[in-house]
């Protein structure tokens, strides 16, 4: 797996998951409980203090009726400034074109839209910034009474400037205590995530180890039951999986081995009446020619069906020693070209197949074996191919390879993923052929039983690029191992 499917595959792991779930819950439940709380107390303190300002500003102008004459002079609206202000804040009184303000260095915080709503007749209330502090302005109009006891407007407006720093600062702890709840919860929620996390996927966990150990062939492998929620009940039902899987496998295994057993006996039981029968057709080769029409052709026809049937016993021994791991390797140093030679002139190929094969290639190998694999490998190709066939030797510091090709007309792409199977025929019309169908699946057995540590030999079949099969052996140039190639 590489780094990033690795980081891909933690980040969207159920842990992950399960933490990244309980903390968006966690921080949604803390976001919507403490921001309605901080919402709701802000507007409480605000509205407390605004209300709190207007009784203020109420009582103080109660205090100053009657007023003496209107208009008012400047040192009247000066004074009414002055009386109107004190620590919390400051007062402006304006009458028309006429203002006074009751101290402060502030700059003239009235804006149009309150006094619009003071000219109006309303009390009306503002909240401003002024050098970074939050204040709140109060605005009315002063009203006179006339002798039958009737009010009007006396065009005189008084305006109320209070700081709300004391607010703030109050509604600034009421955030920072939001903030700390929302961290504390999420805290908790990643805990309670870990503490479920665990509680989860332990169990899951257990099941995948579990799951990887019956893949690799432990059957025993079993889980541990705890509890009774639907968990333990996964693990119940792998238990009893793993408990029929293991028995039908061992049933399988023990058919195979019987099934291995017999064709070995009989293999081995048939070598000596075939031993037996071998002597008698070459008696019979050497006579045949002396036979009168039918009994000469029955004599060669009992001949070559002997030879079939002591190679197709000598291969199925062969192949009873790959399945029972018997099979070893007679390990030599070989120059590879002149044992492909030898294989070739043995057999009275050597005229008929193209060779390249440069000298001095020196690999480690079982000879015997690699004699197999060519005769098998050149012998398919004259059986199914078409001449010319040509053996090609390459080599480099690790591996050995030996190309077979032929000008045939190549594999069916549905064959080559079965060429050597035991037994298999690619024209399934003919019930009957001059091979056992098991020399290819000997040949690639032989091919693998070659290593050296992680290195296996290995045999390719494909087709060339100008028609025809190939047919291309691989392998390492010092096997080590010997033994079973499984």
């Amino acid at each position: 797996m590489t780094p990033w499917r690795w980081v891909g595959a933690r980040v969207s792991g159920l842990r992950v998951r399960l933490l990244l779930a309980f903390a968006l819950l966690g921080v949604t439940t803390t976001a919507v409980v403490a921001s309605g709380s901080y919402v709701q107390a802000r507007t409480v303190i605000l509205q407390q203090a605004q209300d709190a300002a207007v009784m203020s500003l109420t009582d103080q102008i109660t205090k100053i009726y009657p007023i003496a004459q209107l208009p008012p002079t400047q040192g009247e609206l000066d004074l009414l400034a002055q009386r109107l202000s004190d620590r919390e804040g400051f007062a402006v009184v304006v009458y028309r074109d006429m203002r006074s303000r009751g101290g402060s260095e502030f700059a003239d915080p009235l804006t149009p839209e309150l006094r619009q709503e003071v000219g109006d007749g309303r009390i009306a209330w503002q909240r401003v910034s002024l050098d970074g502090q939050p204040w709140l302005l109060i605005g009315t109009q002063l009203e006179l009474e006339r002798p039958d006891g009737t009010s009007r407007s006396s065009g005189l407006e008084v305006y109320s400037v209070r700081n709300l720093a004391p607010e703030q600062q109050s509604i600034n702890r009421l955030a920072n205590r939001a903030w700390m709840t929302g961290g504390l919860s999420l805290i908790l929620a990643v805990l309670l995530a870990l503490l479920s996390a665990r509680g989860v996927l332990r169990p899951v966990r257990d099941l995948g180890r579990a799951a990887r150990r019956l893949g690799e062939g432990d059957l025993s492998t079993r889980l541990t039951v705890r509890g009774a929620d639907e968990l333990a009940d996964v693990a119940r039902t792998f238990n009893d999986t793993a408990g029929t899987l293991e028995r039908q496998v061992g049933e399988l295994r023990r058919m195979e081995s019987d099934a291995r057993r017999f064709v070995a006996d009989v293999s081995h039981e048939l070598r000596t009446p075939l031993a037996a029968m071998t002597a008698v057709t070459d008696v019979l080769d050497e006579e045949a020619d002396h036979l009168p029409g039918d009994a000469g052709r029955a004599a060669r026809l009992v001949s070559q069906e002997t030879q079939n049937l002591t190679q197709l016993v000598n291969d199925l021994i062969e192949v009873s020693r790959f399945d029972s791991g018997t099979a070893r390797l007679a390990l030599d140093d070989v120059d590879v070209a002149a044992a492909v030679t030898a294989t070739l002139r043995i057999r009275g190929w050597l005229d008929r197949v193209h060779t390249e094969l440069p000298p001095a290639v020196v690999a480690r190998l079982d000879p015997r074996r690699l004699d197999v694999i060519v005769a098998n490998l050149v012998g398919n190709a004259f059986r199914h191919g078409a001449e010319p066939v040509s053996v090609r030797l390459d080599a480099d510091p690790d591996w050995v390879t030996i190309e077979v090709a032929d000008e045939g007309p190549g594999l069916d792409p549905e064959v080559l993923p079965h060429v050597f199977d035991r037994f298999y025929k690619a024209d399934t019309a003919r019930t009957r052929s001059e091979g056992s169908g098991l020399g290819l699946a000997i040949a690639w057995e032989n091919a693998r039983l070659h290593r050296h540590g992680e290195r296996r030999g290995s045999l390719v079949a494909a087709n060339g690029p100008g028609g025809g099969a190939v047919f291309t052996l691989r392998l390492p140039r010092d096997t080590a191992d010997t033994g079973d190639a499984r």
